[in-house]
């Protein structure tokens, strides 16, 4: 591949290490990749809340691909360029459907906002988070429900991620596109058609740069689609088998500053 034209990363397990810290190695090279006027697009599944701290040990304020596709964050402005929601009709019927097939799921959604909003997260009073902490607000499940949100986040505390995928998808019917960051017990519900890869593209358009000119990179599921989109797309060591079988390389991984040994290649 020739030096890429814009680089697109995921964060967690990618570009941050396992300390979730961006390590000095790989801010550095990102900052080369800006010096040499290529477009850096952080591409995750974080909503924007979660971004700020991020690009700033990054050296980030463009733009940022959030909620696997559903949302286009401006860093700088902090301004959400565009969102892609499911309503609350949506929301009730996916939960429906999940419920008649599993029992004992609980559910939170991310709602549209940046940083300054003050309530973008809201969940069931039972909802547990699969990490040791994180934004919490317990409300009935109609009021949970009851607003569009850019995704549905489900739960279920006694399985994987990956048996929920395969419990509940026929029961959807591909009315609504399913993926996961982590395998403990959580799922993310968005749009159809709404992946990392359509937010990429998106970006890449705004550049007016070909998909072949964009290198990405990621470590999860829901990064699969962006890489298979992406003219090179790379996994990290550390990542779900998923990733690395939709890969055109696997580097190193996240703990070993795994997407700087790729970019150091041309920048």
């Amino acid at each position: 591949m020739e030096q890429p034209r814009l680089v697109a990363s995921d964060v967690d397990g990618t570009l941050l290490n396992p300390m979730e810290t961006v390590s000095p190695r790989t801010a550095a090279v990102v900052a080369r990749v800006l010096a040499a006027g290529v477009p850096f697009v952080l591409a995750t599944g974080r909503p924007p809340r979660w971004i700020p701290r991020i690009a700033q040990e990054a050296g980030l304020d463009g733009l940022a691909v959030c909620a696997n596709g559903a949302v286009l964050y401006d860093i700088g402005k902090d301004e959400i360029v565009w969102a892609r929601t499911l309503t609350s009709m949506q929301l009730h019927d996916i939960a429906a459907a999940v419920d008649s097939i599993l029992d004992d799921c609980t559910y939170a959604v991310e709602l549209v906002g940046t940083p300054k909003d003050e309530k973008t997260f809201v969940a069931e009073l039972s909802y547990t988070h699969p990490w040791p902490e994180g934004p919490h607000s317990g409300l009935t499940r109609a009021e949970t429900l009851g607003h569009p949100a850019i995704k549905l986040l489900i739960r279920h505390r006694n399985l994987t991620s990956g048996e929920m995928v395969r419990a509940i998808s026929e029961v959807l019917h591909g009315e609504v596109d399913l993926t996961y960051s982590t395998n403990n017990g959580l799922i993310e519900a968005s749009v159809h058609g709404v992946t990392k890869a359509s937010g990429l593209a998106d970006v890449a358009e705004r550049f007016g740069v070909e998909r072949e000119h964009v290198i990405a990179f990621g470590d999860m599921p829901n990064d699969v689609e962006m890489l298979t989109w992406a003219g090179h797309g790379v996994a990290m060591a550390n990542g779900h088998e998923a990733a690395k079988a939709a890969a055109d390389e696997v580097t190193g991984p996240n703990a070993e500053d795994g997407v700087a040994m790729v970019l150091e290649r041309w920048f």
